[in-house]
């Protein structure tokens, strides 16, 4: 599946260090995966941390997930922070 992005809140930061939550029924390789959150680089910033909940198969999956790059034009890479 593909990014829905209103699904993607800002739950606290104010510029600098961000927290978003996203839920989502893809599977977290898949939402971790490079480019996943392309469509949405203008909102997101290096360091920023991404809280995913989802459900994947019937099972429940929390991740999160730190923004190692975002920069307008380039791909948005994650890695898994637990």
């Amino acid at each position: 599946m593909a990014l829905t992005a209103t699904s993607l809140k800002l739950v606290a930061g104010a510029g600098t260090g961000n927290v978003f939550h996203y839920e989502t029924a893809d599977a977290p390789g898949t939402v971790a995966g490079s480019g996943y959150f392309n469509s949405v680089t203008d909102n997101l910033k290096q360091f920023d941390i991404i809280l995913v909940a989802g459900t994947t198969g019937g099972t429940v999956t929390v991740d999160m997930l730190v923004v190692t790059s975002a920069t307008g034009a380039a791909t948005v890479t994650c890695t898994n922070g637990t």
